[in-house]
């Protein structure tokens, strides 16, 4: 596997357990599971696939960290790398915005010449909407801890098992 790095943002610590949990999966070292709170413009240099984490908030919105990071990754260059997108949500409070969040970095970086991996089916997924799905899949990996949690680590390992050989 390429260089890896987990950046997520977590105002709880969920999406940064999550992170976490992936990191163990891959084999991706500590120094490389990163706050996007400490992140620079050169932070995606060093890195063939990125992996960006975040949490949804309100009404489908970004963690607030978020919202810097996402400005300063629009400025990178992330031509040929590698993202795959990760967030929690809570699909039965917030059922209409499940993991928008993430459709928002999606959205934001579609066109910045990297290749995106990771779209999961929303099958065994209850929710009313999100605008983190596309053509009827999520554009990442979508987490509910809050009703869910027992489904975690096997939504991770099976995420990771379809998308490793991208990586």
């Amino acid at each position: 596997m390429k260089k890896t790095c987990i950046i997520y943002g977590s105002s709880t610590g969920t999406c940064q357990a999550v992170a976490e949990k992936i990191a163990v999966k891959l084999g991706v070292d500590a120094d490389d599971i990163i706050d996007v709170a400490n992140i620079s413009l050169s932070t995606p240099d060093a890195y063939s696939n990125l992996f960006l984490g975040t949490s949804t908030w309100g009404a489908g919105e970004l963690q607030d960290d978020w919202y810097d990071g996402l400005e300063c990754l629009k400025k990178a260059n992330l031509k040929d790398k590698t993202i795959a997108l990760f967030g929690c949500g809570d699909s039965e409070s917030y059922g209409d915005t499940f993991c928008s969040a993430i459709g928002e970095i999606y959205n934001a970086l579609k066109d910045s010449g990297a290749r995106f991996v990771g779209a999961v089916s929303t099958d065994g997924y209850t929710y009313d909407d999100s605008a983190a799905v596309i053509d009827g899949c999520f554009v990442g990996l979508a987490i509910d801890e809050v009703n869910e949690p027992d489904k975690t680590d096997s939504r991770i390992c099976a995420w990771i098992d379809e998308i490793k050989d991208s990586l």
